[in-house]
């Protein structure tokens, strides 16, 4: 797809998104789904969505060892498996974020911290910064934030584009990505507005879930959210990165994710700066994927780390 820029513009709050043809998104998915990928081309596919793969870990009972466990994971996913890459990020509690630099290292990997009271949202501005600064300092690289969706029913728009704008400066030199927990907002025009509104106050990635409601991520959402990204990058030239969250478990539908972006956005989207899945789960599949690949047969899931 050829994508011609135009001059930046000065952002402002949308109140309005374009109307969004469902049964056009809904068709345009499932043609997507009945495509295979077949032999070396599979194989290039899958190891490039294992080095978009942020594994995370966020609950309640994280502990230290948990997180250095997971890390170790990132930089060594299946040592019997020559040439595989290594994870995009490891996402923690911005309690745990020094844990996780200290255990990576130099490895490249980076350390992603969610922050903004995840997973609700439910909390003062100032807190909401205090948490993010906080999880920046510790050694963050990132930061998965959370809009206030209450507002966003309310239809104060103003308040969610001033809150992401506020957060995005507390990050300072670490990339943010706007949780938008599509699963909340009910149709596919309020995800398109949120996103537009995320794009305008000036976020690094647009993110469907936090993972802790259902539905999570799909594609037929993920697409209406790349639409928005493409619009953006036409008006303004500026790139926006796409992270579809929770429910991805299986390999084959992490290709298909991968054809609707490359159709969708173009080539230079596939890449881990600009296109990641939050999906620890789907690691393992990829891993077992591959191994069938290589020897032909299946491992028994007891061979691959538990996230």
């Amino acid at each position: 797809m050829a994508i011609t820029k135009t001059p930046v513009r000065m952002p402002t709050v949308p109140h309005t998104a374009p109307t969004n043809d469902q049964v056009g998104i809904e068709e345009r998915v499932a043609r997507i789904k009945t495509r295979s990928i077949k032999k070396e081309t599979k194989v290039q596919g899958m190891k490039l969505a294992l080095s978009m793969i942020d594994l995370t870990t966020l609950e309640g009972a994280d502990t230290p060892h948990k997180v250095q466990q997971l890390c170790f994971k990132a930089m060594h996913l299946h040592d019997s498996l020559p040439g595989l890459p290594k994870v995009a990020a490891i996402c923690v509690y911005p309690s745990l974020v020094k844990v996780a630099k200290k255990a990576l290292g130099d490895s490249g990997v980076k350390v992603a911290s969610v922050s903004t009271a995840f997973p609700s949202g439910q909390a003062p501005r100032n807190v909401k910064i205090a948490d993010t600064r906080f999880a920046v300092s510790e050694g963050a690289d990132e930061i998965d934030m959370v809009i206030s969706r209450g507002k966003f029913h309310n239809g104060d728009y103003n308040f969610v584009f001033d809150e992401i704008a506020a957060i995005k400066e507390a990050c300072g030199d670490a990339r943010l990505k706007v949780i938008l927990e599509t699963g909340e907002l009910g149709t596919y025009d309020k995800v398109r507005l949120a996103s537009d509104i995320a794009i305008a106050a000036g976020a690094d990635f647009i993110k469907t879930s936090t993972g802790k409601i259902n539905p999570a991520a799909t594609m037929e959402v993920t697409l209406v959210m790349l639409h928005a990204i493409r619009d953006h990058y036409l008006r303004t030239g500026r790139m926006i990165a796409m992270k579809p969250a929770g429910g991805i478990r299986k390999s084959k539908e992490a290709l298909h994710y991968l054809m609707m972006v490359k159709e969708e956005l173009g080539t230079e989207w596939l890449d881990p700066h600009w296109f990641r899945f939050g999906a620890s789960s789907l690691a393992n599949d990829i891993l077992m994927q591959l191994q069938k690949e290589a020897d032909g047969h299946y491992q028994s899931a007891d061979y691959f780390s538990i996230d």
